[in-house]
Formats: C-alpha cells, sequence, structure tokens
C-alpha cells in the first residue's frame, strides 16, 4: 500500500518537473529604473512638467518699474521619471520571431478640461510610453505596430544628457503610435513609417492630423557597422517626411448679431529631413544630427504654421503656411566602466516662413514665435557602481528673443536671455 502510494505521489511529480524544464519560456521580463532629479535653475523657463523638462528660458516680462518678473531663481525635486518596462516574448507566428513591450513612467500627461477651459497634469501620473508589438523574419525584415520613437528621434544614436529633456529642442523628441517597415541588406537598413499623434502634437492638438485623414510619413536609409575586436562601431543614415494638417473643419463669420459657420477644407502640409552619424571608440563615443524641417511644434521643437492669406473675407477661408527651423547637435561622451564625462552642445535657428503670414492671426501658438535662435552648452559627469549611478550636468542655455517679428516670420532686434541649470541625479536600474 505504501509503495502504491509512493508511486501516485511522486511519478506525478517527475512528468510534472519534466513538462516545466521541457515548457518554452514565454512571459513577460520587467526591467527599468528608479530616478530621482535635483535641479535648480537661474531664471524661470518654458518648460513641461513643474520645471522636469526644460526647453529654453523664458522672456524678459518687465514690471511698471522696469524689473523683469521672470529673473527669479527656481529650485524643484522630483522622482516622475522613474519608469518600468516590461518585455514580453510569445512564441513565433507567421514565420517570423515575436516580442512586445509595454513602457511607462511617472511623467503624467496634459489634457484639457473644456468645463474648465484650461489644460491640466495629472501629476504623478502613470503613463504609457512604449506599446508595440514587433516581428522579425530571418531574411531580416522587421515589422513594428504600435506607440514608439518617432523616426527622427533615432534611438540608436541620441544625446546622452543627464536632463531628462535628452537635448530638446535641438533633438526631435516624440512617441508616436506607427506602423514601421525596416529591411537589412547586409549593413544597409531601409525603412518606411507612417504615424499618427498622441502625446506629442501640433497645434490644435491630434485633431488637425487625424482631420486631414492621411498620416504623417517617414523614410529612412542607414549604413551601420561593428567590429568587436576593435571595439568600433559607426552608423550614419538621412531621412526625412511629410505630414499634412487641416487646421480647422469650419469658419465662422458674424453679420450683426448673427453667427454663420462655412465648410473649409484648407490644409498645410510641411516635410522634415535629417543627417545622423554615430561613432564609437574604445574610449569615447561621439554623435551629431542635423536637422531641417517646417512646422516641428510636435517634436518640441522651434517653429508651427501661420496664416498666410484669407482667401474669402466674407467666408472667413484661410491659407496657411510652416514655420522653417534648422538644428544642429554634437554629444561626445567617454565610455568608462565606473566614471564617464560628456558634453552636449546644441543650435537651432527659426528660419521664418516662405510666404508671408499674418502675425496677429494666431501666429503667437507657434513654439518660440519671437526667438531668432538657442544655443545650448552642458557638461556631465556620471558615477557608476553596479546598478547605481549618481550624475550631474550644468546646462547653458541662451534664446535670442526679439522685439520685432515681420511678415515672414524672421526675428530682429534680438536680447540673449540665459537660463543656467544645476542638476543631479541618483538612478538605479533593475
Amino acid at each position: 500500500m505504501r509503495k502504491l502510494l509512493f508511486v501516485l505521489l511522486f511519478v506525478p511529480c517527475i512528468v510534472f518537473a519534466q513538462e516545466k524544464k521541457e515548457a518554452p519560456k514565454y512571459g513577460i521580463a520587467f526591467s527599468g529604473f528608479v530616478k530621482s532629479d535635483v535641479f535648480f535653475d537661474s531664471r524661470q523657463t518654458i518648460n513641461i512638467r513643474e520645471g522636469h523638462f526644460l526647453v529654453f528660458p523664458a522672456n524678459e516680462m518687465l514690471d511698471s518699474s522696469g524689473k523683469d518678473i521672470n529673473a527669479v531663481p527656481n529650485f524643484n525635486m522630483l522622482s516622475i521619471q522613474s519608469r518600468l518596462t516590461g518585455k514580453i516574448s510569445a512564441p513565433d507566428a507567421f514565420g517570423a520571431k515575436t516580442e512586445g513591450v509595454l513602457e511607462a513612467d511617472f511623467f503624467g500627461n496634459e489634457f484639457v478640461d473644456a468645463a474648465l477651459k484650461g489644460n491640466f497634469v495629472d501629476g504623478n501620473g502613470f503613463r504609457l510610453r512604449h506599446s508595440f508589438v514587433k516581428l522579425t523574419w530571418p531574411q531580416k525584415n522587421e515589422l513594428l505596430i504600435g506607440q514608439f520613437w518617432h523616426p527622427l528621434f533615432n534611438h540608436n544614436s541620441f544625446p546622452g544628457t543627464v536632463s531628462f529633456n535628452t537635448g530638446v529642442p535641438f533633438q526631435p523628441f516624440s512617441r508616436n503610435p506607427q506602423v514601421r517597415y525596416t529591411h537589412k541588406i547586409g549593413d544597409i537598413s531601409t525603412m518606411a513609417c507612417i504615424l499618427s499623434q498622441r502625446d506629442f502634437v501640433s497645434v490644435g492638438g491630434s485633431t488637425p492630423l487625424r482631420n486631414s485623414a492621411i498620416p504623417e510619413v517617414q523614410a529612412q536609409i542607414s549604413y551601420g557597422t561593428k567590429n568587436d575586436s576593435l571595439k568600433t562601431e559607426l552608423l550614419v543614415g538621412i531621412g526625412g517626411g511629410y505630414k499634412i494638417l487641416r487646421p480647422r473643419l469650419y469658419t465662422t463669420t458674424t453679420i450683426g448679431v448673427t453667427a454663420y459657420n462655412h465648410k473649409t477644407d484648407e490644409t498645410v502640409g510641411s516635410f522634415s529631413a535629417n543627417i545622423f552619424v554615430k561613432y564609437k571608440i574604445e574610449p569615447i563615443t561621439i554623435k551629431f544630427q542635423g536637422v531641417y524641417g517646417q512646422n516641428l511644434q510636435d517634436l518640441v521643437m522651434l517653429g508651427s504654421y501661420g496664416v498666410s492669406d484669407t482667401t474669402d473675407k466674407y467666408h472667413g477661408f484661410k491659407e496657411y503656411t510652416p514655420v522653417n527651423t534648422m538644428s544642429a547637435w554634437l554629444d561626445v561622451n567617454s565610455n568608462g566602466k565606473t566614471f564617464q564625462v560628456g558634453l552636449f552642445g546644441g543650435y537651432t535657428q527659426n528660419l521664418g516662413t516662405s510666404k508671408e503670414i499674418n502675425v496677429k492671426d494666431g501666429y503667437s501658438a507657434s513654439r518660440g514665435w519671437n526667438i531668432k535662435s538657442v544655443y545650448r552648452v552642458a557638461p556631465r559627469a556620471v558615477f557608476i557602481r553596479e546598478k547605481l549611478e549618481f550624475a550631474t550636468e550644468i546646462e547653458f542655455t541662451s534664446a535670442a528673443y526679439g522685439k520685432k517679428v515681420d511678415n515672414k516670420g524672421i526675428v530682429s532686434e534680438t536680447k540673449d536671455i540665459f537660463n543656467v541649470r544645476v542638476l543631479f541625479a541618483a538612478i538605479y536600474k533593475f
């Protein structure tokens, strides 16, 4: 009886153990980091999320006696950049290896409250960053569907700043719902992508792009190679894209006390282009990107669009023209295992519009509409011990604000307004 009981209890355990050992390991693996930032600004700034995401210094705002109200320092401490990433593995499908990523942080989202007539932020809110599924075929074809970095933000070559702004407004910064197809031939990679907008949007939100009924399109070609024995890496590429916005569905005119709505179908098209380089040798890594584009507000850069003409004054129909912008940045970083130093430098300029605009007709919604140029120099140092990092960075950012903006958006009679940010961060990775 005892032998029979032993067999009944022990044999299933052996079978279960064998099945468990042989079963494929599919599921989700979590990683991420806990990050706390302590930062001081020498003056008021244009920023996102309580100053955490610095864009550029705020312009002078003079009081009745000529004193600059914005010449007041600011201090804050935040941990909202802390992040959780889940990498999902699953069986092959359609002859391709499959993987998924679900990533979130506590940075929160900005939302519009129509009842209270304002924009609000759910501070410390748990929000979606990345969410996508990726299929990779043996022929080196890759399909990504979901929310991921905009192609102008090259996830293989971006600034290594301590600051969460990652080089904004010189570096394009946006995550977009998208469908991205990549094909590799040897060391050459080609990519085509269609995108919509979500958290990073144009003037008017994501609605103008959706109402155009045409997704943004982007394409890219790059060359990348590695030499493990020499510990070198090279990545060079170019890319560009085009998007169309329909700013409004109707216009309104008032005759006497009666308002009349008129359907309108005017759109504004804009293109973007960029070149990027990454070169890594054992001691240092050098990265560079140059961008020329139009209507880059959704990438947290200078510019948007303006009204170029009112084609029908009775109906209030308008034509639009985009703001042209250029930017360039360079990032150099040492590759030490316990201590690293780096230097970021960036420059961007508002190039105005191709057609004449009405500066007073909504043009001020364009980011940096009265700024001619912005530059930044930011040295950093990082102390590394296993999973723990202590990092510090000093950002010197200067914006040339102008007193005049002509009918092509060109800014003149400028004055440099600068801010110094001193930042310390503690980062624990897991």
